[in-house]
């Protein structure tokens, strides 16, 4: 009987033991420090997000081929790891006030669950506002509550679209740009605290088209990212606008927080190879986030190319964090330029007009002495300048991405 009884509780202190090794599994360390921006985001962040191609009509079949075709067509590999849901998730609300998705996404745990499963991570939408952008649920008064879901879920990252929160500002601010500001920074700055009580690090995304001048303020809201422009087109002249009107914003990006001048339209069909990849030339001097806007599922082997070229890739990912800016312009021809690690640089010579142009670097400009080491990044191979100076022609809407080592 004395054997019998020291069994049953040793029986009683495994299960007890169990209970508290699972409670520690599935719930998120609340004692454990929350991630500091830098060690959240250290790199800008590099995925997919379903908007740019899908837009509404995105479910659950889109975006596990989008994280199928992620792994298999090597991209995971080149560096991207985010699968980011856009708008039109959403369903109702419970009697508690707990969001649910609609019925494109029947079983949105086990969706994220997959996405984890190939080694990538999971990201989600939402706005401060009562509505998206879409006129779907948004997060005003279930902040916290959405917080607690999305942690639950196992979710990595966050775009909070200001959407339907610009008219609360409009009506309770009036005429007043100091009290819509100061609103609106503490509407994000009320979701990054609910993530971080939530306990699991997420990245956090700003998405509110630049108003206020975004970049001065973005970390003090929490937010990794922040967009600095209103959203993109698959054609040159929208991406041109955008991207080279980044011009003068580098000193705010850095480890943790980035100037987000919206996602790539690579692959989408609206521009030529040659325009891609000065789009994503582009982003990479920018140190901008590298988010896909296509169809990982049905990619020609040029946009995969775009995409994949680790040299360039390597120009964004750079981990002394720098984000370029221009050099020079001459018309329709400009230099840019991107401090990397080792004391090295990237430089993008490019042609935004319609006809092909020759342009020379003089290695002086970019403050390299005349042997320095070049290398074309698109082209994969070493080129050489004769008297401190490269001279090359540079394609139509084109760009040649150098990068130079002492």
């Amino acid at each position: 009987m004395k054997m019998k009884a020291v069994s049953q509780k040793a029986l009683r202190c495994a299960v007890v033991l169990a209970v508290a090794l699972v409670t520690a599994v599935a719930l998120p360390a609340q004692n454990k420090p929350y991630p500091t921006a830098a060690q959240l985001a250290p790199t800008p962040p590099m995925g997919w997000n379903s908007w740019n191609h899908f837009a509404g009509k995105v479910d659950e079949a889109d975006v596990r081929a989008a994280a199928k075709a992620m792994v298999d067509s090597g991209m995971a590999a080149a560096g991207y790891k985010y699968i980011v849901i856009d708008d039109t998730w959403q369903g109702k609300r419970d009697a508690q006030g707990f969001i649910h998705p609609n019925s494109k996404f029947p079983d949105m745990p086990g969706l994220i669950q997959y996405v984890h499963s190939l080694g990538l991570k999971f990201g989600i939408y939402s706005s401060p506002g009562p509505q998206t952008c879409a006129g779907y649920e948004g997060s005003y008064g279930h902040v916290q509550q959405d917080a607690e879901t999305y942690a639950r879920w196992g979710v990595d990252y966050l775009k909070y679209d200001l959407c339907s929160y610009l008219g609360i500002m409009h009506k309770e601010a009036a005429n007043n740009p100091a009290k819509a500001l100061a609103m609106q920074q503490a509407a994000y700055l009320k979701m990054y605290k609910a993530l971080a009580a939530a306990g699991r690090p997420i990245v956090f995304s700003l998405c509110q088209y630049g108003i206020g001048d975004v970049w001065k303020w973005g970390p003090s809201v929490g937010g990794n990212l922040w967009r600095t422009t209103g959203d993109i087109q698959d054609n040159y002249a929208r991406m041109a606008t955008i991207g080279f009107g980044q011009a003068g914003l580098a000193k705010y990006a850095g480890p943790g927080h980035w100037n987000d001048p919206d996602m790539l339209e690579v692959g989408n069909g609206g521009m030529t190879n040659e325009e891609y990849r000065t789009h994503m030339s582009l982003w990479a001097l920018l140190a901008a986030p590298l988010i896909a806007g296509n169809d990982l599922s049905h990619m020609s082997p040029a946009t995969l190319a775009i995409l994949t070229n680790r040299e360039v890739i390597a120009v964004d990912q750079d981990r002394l964090g720098r984000e370029g800016d221009r050099v020079s312009k001459n018309g329709a021809l400009e230099i840019w330029a991107k401090p990397l690690t080792g004391g090295a640089k990237a430089v993008g010579l490019f042609n935004r007009d319609t006809q092909p142009h020759s342009m020379t670097l003089q290695l002086s400009v970019v403050n390299f002495p005349p042997h320095a080491h070049l290398r074309d990044l698109w082209r994969h191979k070493t080129v050489h300048a004769h008297h401190g100076a490269y001279t090359v022609t540079v394609p139509a809407h084109g760009v040649v991405l150098l990068k130079l080592t002492r």
